[in-house]
């Protein structure tokens, strides 16, 4: 069964796909959450087979990975520079200590 987040839905898909145009990025930390929910820690998976799994091209993939963590949505990290990359998704949203940061500056 699929433990997805309310904010994920309600604003996360809004903010990516709306405000930031970059539906196929909202794709990809659907995907990488997927399959990050039936193991635990990270996940390894290449660009062409994600991008397969979703529809895309792998350029579009990769574009979309660079998106998220730039975003800090996803965190991937690689043993080598032609390894497949290793995706940890992220939830900011949860972080109490982000929490706490954003009542100071509000």
């Amino acid at each position: 069964m699929l433990n997805l987040d309310d904010y994920v839905v309600d604003v996360l898909m809004r903010d990516l796909v709306g405000h930031d145009r970059r539906p196929a990025s909202f794709l990809v930390y659907f995907v990488a959450h997927l399959r990050t929910g039936t193991q635990a820690g990270a996940v390894q998976v290449s660009y062409q087979e994600m991008a397969e799994s979703i529809g895309l091209s792998r350029s579009s993939a990769q574009a979309a990975v660079s998106w998220l963590v730039r975003r800090k949505l996803l965190s991937a990290s690689k043993e080598n520079v032609t390894a497949i990359p290793s995706y940890t998704v992220r939830s900011p949203w949860r972080d109490p200590a982000r929490r706490v940061d954003l009542r100071r500056n509000q």
